[in-house]
């Protein structure tokens, strides 16, 4: 910095600034010696600061001028990993943006006579500044800037690419890009996903850039478009996660979606956002490394910063939401089943004690919930708990298997549904219900959640609910294409209506007799129940089976060989297995073949929701005893 540059910026004469500096300033009003004064210290001015007056050896001292600092900044740690393995001190300064700022900044570094420099610049107007750098001998490797073409600077561009390459590669086509306005980054990550977009072959439209500052494109994220985002910043991603937690959507489920992250403590506390680590320890340290072989006249290993950018995780990648196998609606009971395990049931005049008992999640509704769940199925539980305690342990218990309860709603004048279960040593039971809440369940209820039934394939009924939400339930979801499975309970008679919307039929053998009791054999009663409506019939059969009617197959199935221990849920989880499997194409003799075992597996431990297979084990199993079926 020179006296007329200093003239320049505090407005005065260079006659006035040489007086001051020299302590001949009797006749300068206080107002112009204070201000020159100061920024004669801002900018580290010495009178003949133009001649370099010490000595040419080196000071093993580096300077690093960024542009700004972030709170965290890996290019620091690996800048000063670097210079300490080479033998050098590092000093670093932050121009906050502010070109000002800056120049105070290049004559501090100045003065302090150091080796070299590496230094981001605010703007294309802060290269005007090199000149102080070069006037002092100071070596200078640049950083992150457009303007000056030898600069190093991470591949963003190759960053965005391979992001957008690995949703490409789950099979999205339908894709946006997530940026921050006024950001280089956000620039040249949105210039690989484009490029990307092109060497795929798939085309771009100017709504594919998502801005981080105006949301107006989340009402497309409804329609499921698009269905996976590129994000150039990973406090972007996480606003996004709160927008889509908002309208009840799931990462990857409906949304796929993978980001550039900073720091290494944002993957800590969020690891389901698959990510793509930007390198900017290893950036550090390599530009650290090319300064110092300039200080020391060596010959450049390297000119191009090249590293290579693997995803981290795929916890929020999946196939488009479209891919996915048709999702479950069950529309049920919800109780609090209480479980006695008695030597014999009960009979009228004999008192039976027991010393062994389990309190646990039941109830039709929930039970096929979880069983469906817990074989891979999304599925969305539509049903009523009261406002007690009960009502907690459903909605974690809920939580913990990935069931959507958002249609499950607390009744403020009713207690939770329980069931008084008795099992006998060879898993037969006897059950007693105390409806609760279950039985304030109306079409009402229904009928405002009938977004669930959007790309869903099977709707799974009970009536231990009243069955005009049943019949609610059941229109509802032929409006939307679905088809409905019913489970018959506790009821000794359908109405046609209600019949006529059933595409599956479900009872056990003694809800046949109730229903049909004029007809003497399985195979009539089900020919009874399709002249009623239903368009397939499958009678259980408890340790025999099942008996199937449809148009594609018709015949008895054995069940799957399992000692049973308590048989409380087996229809249900036979039900759930069955409406997994159909809704992964598998026809309907495979389907309930495989929820034999499914139901095998349930009667073979105490209680139903601990006892529910997940589809691993169950086609694991299934492979090592009848590999034909799947």
């Amino acid at each position: 910095m020179t006296i007329k540059e200093i003239a320049r910026l505090a407005g005065v004469s260079i006659s006035t600034v040489s007086k001051i500096v020299n302590n001949k300033d009797e006749n300068i009003n206080v107002e112009t010696r204070n201000r020159v004064l100061k920024i004669v210290k801002d900018y580290n001015y010495t009178p003949y600061g133009t001649v370099k007056i010490t000595s040419e050896a080196k000071t093993f001292i580096l300077g690093v001028l960024l542009r700004s600092i972030p709170k965290t900044n890996q290019f620091l740690n690996g800048a000063l990993f670097a210079a300490q393995k080479n033998g050098y001190s590092l000093l670093l300064y932050d121009s906050a943006g502010s070109i000002s700022s800056e120049l105070k900044n290049i004559t501090s570094l100045c003065k302090n006579n150091i080796d070299g420099v590496i230094w981001e610049p605010v703007n294309e107007q802060s290269l005007e500044y090199r000149r102080y750098f070069d006037e002092q001998g100071i070596e200078v490797c640049s950083i992150n800037t457009g303007f000056d073409t030898a600069a190093y600077s991470i591949d963003f561009n190759q960053m965005g690419y391979e992001a957008t390459q690995s949703l490409i590669q789950y099979g999205h086509t339908k894709l946006g890009c997530l940026t921050k306005e006024n950001s280089v980054r956000s620039d040249m990550v949105f210039e690989g996903f484009k490029k990307c977009l092109f060497d795929n072959g798939l085309p771009y439209h100017d709504t594919m850039k998502l801005s981080a500052e105006n949301q107006d494109w989340y009402n497309g994220i409804l329609s499921h478009t698009p269905t996976g985002i590129v994000s150039s910043h990973y406090a972007s991603s996480l606003v996004l996660l709160e927008q889509l937690a908002k309208i009840q959507y799931r990462i990857p489920y409906d949304l796929s979606l993978v980001s550039l992250r900073d720091d290494v403590r944002e993957n800590l506390r969020f690891p389901g956002i698959s990510s793509i680590k930007i390198p900017y320890y290893e950036f550090g340290a390599f530009v650290c490394e090319r300064l110092i072989e300039k200080c020391e006249k060596k010959e450049l290993t390297a000119n191009i910063f090249q590293t290579e950018y693997p995803l981290e995780n795929t916890f929020s990648l999946d196939v488009p939401f479209s891919s996915h196998a048709k999702k479950i609606v069950v529309v049920g009971s919800i109780n609090i089943d209480v479980t006695l395990n008695v030597d014999e049931l009960p009979q009228p005049g004999r008192t039976v004690s027991t010393g062994k008992h389990s309190v646990i999640l039941g109830g039709k509704g929930a039970n096929q919930a979880v069983g469906a769940s817990k074989l891979g199925s999304e599925v969305s539980l539509i049903g009523k708990v009261g406002n007690d305690y009960d009502s907690t342990i459903v909605y974690t218990c809920m939580e913990e298997n990935h069931v959507d309860v958002q249609a499950v709603r607390r009744d403020p004048h009713s207690e939770t549904g329980k069931a008084y279960i008795y099992v006998q040593n060879d898993g037969e039971s006897m059950i007693t219900i105390l409806t609760g809440a279950n039985q304030n369940l109306t079409a009402g209820d229904v009928l405002p959640y009938h977004k669930l039934f959007e790309n869903a394939g099977y709707c799974l009924l009970q009536t231990e609910v009243p069955e005009d939400a049943v019949e609610a339930a059941a229109r509802l979801a032929h409006s939307y294409g679905v088809c409905n499975i019913l489970k018959p309970a506790a009821m000794n008679h359908i109405s046609d209506t209600l019949m006529e919307l059933i595409d599956i039929f479900v009872p056990n053998r003694k809800e046949a007799e109730l229903l049909c009791p004029e007809v003497p054999d399985i195979e009539r009663k089900a020919d009874a129940f399709l002249k009623k409506g239903a368009k397939i019939v499958i009678i259980t059969l408890g340790h025999s089976g099942c008996y199937i009617k449809s148009p594609e197959f018709t015949g008895y199935l054995p069940a799957a060989d399992f000692t049973p221990v308590d048989t409380t849920g087996a229809a249900d989880a036979f039900i759930a297995a069955l409406a997994v499997y159909l809704s992964s194409g598998f026809p309907i003799a495979k389907a309930a073949k495989i929820a034999t075992y499914a139901a095998g597996f349930c009667v073979s431990r105490q209680g139903v929701i601990p006892a529910l297979i997940d589809r691993n084990s169950l086609e694991t199993y299934i492979k090592r005893i009848e590999p034909d079926i799947l």
